[in-house]
């Protein structure tokens, strides 16, 4: 037997698994593409966008451009991060066309997660940007503000179409992205980056629930088979139609810390089509074992990428352990066995999350998680939670229900997910889940399910490090 780490809570789990385990870590098995100076790539990229015209030469005296930029969740805060380099590049080209300061306007594209603050802005976008744009022309983007959301119909594929009617008016809209792993359509970044953004619950549930993320095109993550991303394409270009113009997006492809290795500009799909690769030589990591595991093993801290609580909230619990399975599936066998040590102590964290105990409690008078959407009305409409997301002290209610869909394709692909150190057990087996208190005792149980010579994989830093895909060599 050979002691490996795992994350638990606010510090590290112990544990010993066979010598035989495959042990995966950021240490030993990521491996990113070289780094770029993202300053002079990003000035190469908005001087030779792709399928469109730089902008100090689309920018005009008297247009108003507006600038969507991703939100805390990810893309780094260090110096040269992606939002730092490209924001002051992007202003002084639209002021260089002939746009004045006060009509260039800075929207966080938070979609229906919580409201950024000053302090979170000023920590990945600089003081410089702040000072500039603060109060007045920097906004987060506010899916119930009748005043500022405007309705599009339905596209192509017959789903809802809404956005920020600011961005809508705006005669240049730029979008900001980060070309990073995910497990909800393979990247984030491109049509991703304005379909989740600056949309409203009705648009996103059009995607984020059980009739898309449950289909069998949804894993192992892809992006050319998947439906889910044949939705974000179609909704992006129904939205680029109802303006009447393409958006700009500067996306930039992140390493393991953030770091810049690769930028492109320019139309959204000639973007995607150009940074995906490169995209994928960092995503992709290869294992040698032809067999998939039968065991899949990680641990959750208290907190990561949603916030506080994200590893006691026995909703966000499940959802990472579905988000784990698609981008892994790859290489674990169907219906294998989960065991992820996670603290789930029922901690909530209702004052970020207050939709979130509400549909736990509705979720125990169903058998199916795949029925979750016959909630959907009651919960995104409640007119608290509404109000508490936008006062910007609490996620957007429907959020719940996208992370049930989540946590929906965990139960539908193993036989059983394991919670080793759970402290309220009766939350995780409201979820489907088996709580244990030890780790010891979940592997017993597991190799007993799945047979004694159970293939195992353990990934360390599986939330506290930027996701892989592991894929079969």
């Amino acid at each position: 037997m050979k002691q490996v780490m795992i994350e638990y809570g606010d510090g590290m789990m112990p544990i010993e698994v066979p010598d035989s385990a495959t042990i995966v870590s950021p240490e030993t098995h990521y491996v990113d593409p070289p780094e770029v100076d993202p300053r002079a790539a990003t000035r190469e990229a908005l001087d030779h966008p792709l399928g469109m015209d730089p902008l100090y030469l689309q920018a005009k005296p008297g247009k108003k451009a507006v600038i969507c930029f991703p939100d805390r969740v990810k893309g780094g805060s260090h110096d040269l991060a992606h939002r730092k380099i490209c924001i002051p590049m992007i202003v002084e080209d639209l002021k260089k066309g002939g746009i004045r300061d006060e009509d260039i306007t800075l929207v966080c594209a938070v979609g229906l997660h919580k409201k950024n603050s000053y302090e979170e802005m000023l920590g990945y976008l600089g003081q410089e940007i702040m000072d500039e744009f603060w109060p007045d022309r920097i906004v987060n983007h506010d899916a119930e503000d009748p005043e500022n959301m405007i309705e599009l119909g339905v596209d192509e594929l017959g789903d809802t179409v809404n956005m920020n009617k600011q961005v809508y008016e705006a005669d240049i809209a730029v979008m900001i992205g980060h070309v990073q792993c995910n497990p909800y359509g393979g990247y984030s970044g491109g049509y991703k980056m304005c379909v989740t953004g600056i949309t409203g619950w009705r648009c996103i549930a059009s995607h984020h629930v059980p009739s898309t993320m449950h289909r069998d095109d949804f894993l192992p993550v892809n992006t050319e088979h998947s439906y889910m991303r044949k939705q974000f394409d179609a909704i992006g270009r129904a939205m680029e139609k109802g303006m009447g113009k393409r958006f700009f997006c500067v996306d930039a492809v992140l390493g393991s810390r953030a770091q810049v290795l690769g930028v492109w500009a320019g139309a959204p799909d000639l973007v995607q089509e150009a940074s995906w690769p490169l995209a994928q030589k960092r995503t992709d990591v290869f294992l040698e074992n032809q067999e998939p595991f039968d065991i899949m093993i990680f641990g959750q801290p208290k907190t990561f990428h949603y916030g506080p609580g994200m590893g006691t909230n026995p909703i966000l619990i499940l959802q990472a352990i579905g988000s784990q399975v698609a981008r892994h599936k790859e290489v674990f066998r169907e219906q294998g066995v989960v065991i992820c040590a996670s603290l789930c102590d029922g901690w909530f964290n209702d004052e970020w999350f207050p939709s979130y105990r509400k549909l736990y409690e509705k979720l125990q008078t169903i058998n199916d998680f795949g029925q979750v959407t016959k909630f959907a009305e009651e919960i995104s409409t409640d007119p608290d939670d509404i109000a508490a997301y936008r006062a910007g002290t609490a996620y957007h209610p429907f959020h719940a229900l996208s992370m049930v869909s989540m946590g929906g394709v965990a139960l539908n692909h193993t036989s059983a997910i394991y919670l080793p150190g759970a402290k309220a057990g009766g939350y995780a087996r409201g979820m489907g889940m088996r709580p244990t208190d030890t780790f010891k005792e979940s592997l017993e149980k597991a190799i007993k399910m799945v047979g004694k010579d159970a293939r195992i994989l353990v990934q360390q830093k599986a939330f506290t490090a930027v996701s892989v895909h592991l894929k079969k060599k």
